[in-house]
């Protein structure tokens, strides 16, 4: 039996998400370890699927450019996991990745992946702020490490040609924060994996993009037993109209000039001259 199954992105972000959470190794760490997970929109689904609880979200894409929040609020951008139980870990982050161990797990986003599995996140402020600090001992402790990340990160050439390409330093202006890319290491799922993930049978990504909302979705096409087929037909049924994972005061974009402007290199916003002189207004 084949199905052809039409995902937006965030229906794709929470398609990941309840992929993830049935990973042995998460699974595993939930019974008897911690999942330490590190904000973003689709880590932020995860969050809602393992406690119920949506995760700060800094750092963003948005139409304007690369912009962060506007407030900082209360909810967590790096939470761990212990059972049906979670801890904001925002201000022990080294502590925490330093007490972890090979039973836990970390999951993580990504801002770009390739087409070899590499991966890497955007990073404006300077050391990229608190998480930026500790991303390298992600790989140094030896935990298993899952990069959720939808198709629509997917780049043409490689991760470490953007990273060299990428940079905070040196950018004239740029729409929103200048930024540099941190390379991450770990097993990239998106919304192809998951679905093999969710059942036993083939996928292959035949379209992507769309109008109407579907901008940066993904199609799918699905083959195998008419019972797994036919699951993972119904669960992307129930998944459409989903929207974007994250605490909702966390996902209203910075005003430039903001007070977290001193942090960021190039933005024309921050500077009201400069963004009347592209036409870009201040907002």
């Amino acid at each position: 039996m084949k199905a052809i199954i039409t995902l937006t992105v965030p229906e794709g972000k929470r398609l990941i998400a309840k992929a993830v959470v049935r990973m042995p190794e998460v699974v595993r760490a939930r019974e008897r370890g911690r999942i330490l997970l590190k904000g973003g929109t689709t880590v932020s689904a995860v969050a809602e699927e393992l406690v119920g609880t949506p995760m700060r979200i800094s750092g963003r894409i948005t139409p304007t450019g690369l912009r962060s929040a506007r407030d900082l609020c209360g909810a967590p951008h790096c939470m761990l996991v212990e059972g049906l139980e979670w801890r904001n870990v925002d201000g022990e982050l080294p502590q925490v990745v330093a007490g972890l161990g090979e039973g836990d797990a970390i999951i993580v986003g990504a801002n770009v992946i390739d087409a070899h599995g590499g991966a890497a996140l955007l990073a404006g402020a300077p050391l990229g702020a608190g998480p930026g600090g500790v991303i390298s001992g992600f790989m140094a402790e030896g935990v298993p490490i899952i990069v959720a990340a939808g198709l629509e990160k997917l780049i043409p050439g490689s991760v470490s040609d953007a990273v060299r390409a990428a940079g905070r330093k040196g950018v004239a202006r740029s729409m929103g924060m200048a930024v540099g890319l941190m390379p991450l290491f770990g097993r990239v799922v998106t919304e192809l994996e998951a679905v093999r993930l969710l059942a036993p049978v083939d996928c292959q990504v035949i379209a992507r993009g769309g109008i109407q909302g579907a901008e940066g979705g993904v199609v799918l096409a699905v083959s195998g037993e008419p019972a797994d087929v036919d699951a993972v037909f119904r669960l992307a049924l129930e998944l459409k109209g989903a929207t974007t994972s994250g605490a909702a005061d966390s996902l209203v974009e910075c005003e430039g000039p903001c007070a977290r402007c001193k942090l960021h290199k190039g933005c024309i916003y921050r500077s009201p001259k400069l963004a009347i002189r592209y036409g870009a207004g201040t907002r």
